[in-house]
């Protein structure tokens, strides 16, 4: 299983319900926000799911989002 880790400004649990219905629709996914962490650290597992299809779903939901993947 792939492990994506991104920082965001997703910083609250009203955030959290924002982005969910996005990353909801990407397929086979397990993911996270870490609110708690300064980096707002986003973090998705999943096998068949690119960094790309990650970055545009939360973009679409209206946040801020770079790629901590290296």
């Amino acid at each position: 299983m792939k492990t994506y880790k991104f920082k965001t400004n997703i910083n609250c649990s009203g955030c959290v319900a924002g982005v969910t219905p996005f990353l909801n629709k990407l397929e086979g996914i397990n993911w996270k926000v870490d609110i708690d962490n300064p980096e707002k650290t986003l973090t998705v597992e999943g096998e068949e799911i690119s960094e790309e299809e990650i970055l545009k779903a939360v973009k679409k939901a209206g946040f801020e989002i770079e790629s901590q993947n290296s």
